[in-house]
Order: structure tokens, then sequence, then C-alpha cells
């Protein structure tokens, strides 16, 4: 069975890693979700995608130059889709607290060594105080994040998040130790996911928003589907 996956919530039903986002997703049933992360000036774990604030709020600047509260007072409703309300940038802590998710894939983006331990250290804490650890899988492209986690965070899960084809993914998950790998969906040949399946990775395709390709990948056998639109691939698949 193909799990779903609701990509920075329902990225296309509502602004996206925002609480309304993620909140949209679990009220079409589908409990587990992606996101991604970047540590604010005083080190609070936020959700955001990009390093910077413009696509989503209009701002200028860097996340990692504003405060936690300072970045809870913006509005990311600017990329879209449109909401009646104001959506701040959420903290991580924030919707552990109010969205009752199964299984969290958390995203890391590439940083340096410093800022990839400080991150790292975060979410241990984090989860640890949650007591999700057990809920939880921490992907990135990044060799020098996976590498902290590894020295780190052996006790959580970790993925490879994998967009290009210039890299074997299977020989990089395996180096790093993973448990899970995050393919763009382009880079899911039957032959890729047969090998990847009998190292032991949960295979979890990404962005699949069309009808067709949802029912094509699910029948190749991936283990989960990352979408755009969690209600619609809950309608064509079944709720899962």
């Amino acid at each position: 069975m193909t799990l779903i996956y609701g990509h920075r919530g329902a990225r296309g039903e509502a602004p996206e890693n925002t609480l309304a986002s993620f909140q949209r997703c679990l009220e079409h049933g589908v409990t587990r979700c992606e996101l991604d992360l970047h540590l604010s000036a005083d080190g609070e774990l936020m959700v955001i995608h990009d390093p910077t604030l413009r696509r989503t709020t209009g701002q200028r600047g860097k996340v990692a130059a504003r405060s936690a509260a300072e970045l809870e007072g913006l509005d990311a409703r600017a990329a879209g889709p449109a909401w009646p309300q104001p959506c701040p940038i959420p903290r991580l802590r924030t919707l552990f607290e109010r969205c009752e998710f199964e299984h969290w894939q958390l995203e890391v983006k590439s940083a340096s060594p410093v800022r990839a331990a400080r991150t790292v250290a975060a979410i241990v804490a984090l989860v640890r105080e949650f007591g999700l650890s057990h809920r939880v899988t921490v992907t990135s492209g990044s060799r020098t994040v996976l590498r902290e986690l590894q020295r780190q965070a052996p006790q959580l899960a970790r993925g490879l998040v994998a967009e290009y084809a210039w890299l074997d993914p299977l020989k990089v998950a395996q180096r790093y130790e993973c448990s899970l790998l995050a393919l763009n969906w382009t880079l899911c040949s039957p032959e890729r996911l047969r090998l990847a399946q009998q190292l032991g990775l949960h295979v979890s395709v990404w962005t699949v928003n069309e009808p067709a390709l949802m029912r094509r990948l699910a029948a190749l056998g991936v283990d989960s589907l990352i979408t755009d639109f969690p209600g619609l691939a809950s309608a064509i698949l079944g709720n899962r």
C-alpha cells in the first residue's frame, strides 16, 4: 500500500508550511506530512522552505537573521494559494503541539557544518521533549547534514533527499545509513525502486500532483508519495 504525505502540509490548497496548511492536510484524513526547517537567529526551528523571506512573505532578508518572534509576526501567504486569514511562519514546536501527525518527514536544507550541528541539536532536543522519536524521519540532500545526524542523533531515522541523476542515491543512502529515500519522482525507475527496497529503504517520491501519476507510481510499488494535494491523493488512492 502506498502511503500519502502532505507536501509542506497541503501546499496546493493553503499557504505552504503554515499551520493552516497542516491542519488542512489533517482535515483530509492524511496523517503524514513533509516540511522544511531553518533556524531562526535565536536558535528556534522555524517551518519555512527557503533560506530567505521574499517568496512566501514578500519581505527582504534571511530567516537566520530574524528572531523566532519576528518570524512569527510575518504573514506567509505571498506564494499562494489565496487564504482569508494571515498565516504566520510557524515554529516546529507549534506544529508538534497542535497537529497530531502519525509521521513527520523533517527536511533540513544544506548548511555549514556549524549550522548543521546547531540544527540537528535543536531537532534532537525538541523531538525528545515531545516524545516523537519513533514518528520522525529527518531528511536532507546535504551530506554535511546527514553526517551530523549520524554523529549526533544515531537514534533518529534518517532520509536522503535525491533530486538529480548525477549521483547514485542508493550508494549515498547506504553511506549515511538512511532508512528512507525521498526521490524526485522522475528518478523513480522500476529498477531503482526495486534495488532500493531490497536494501530496506522506504522510497518516498515527490512531488506527485497528477491523478494518473499517482496511480502509476502506486502501481509501481512506491512506499509513499508526497503531494501538494493530499485530499486528491486520498480520493484517488483511498485514505491511507
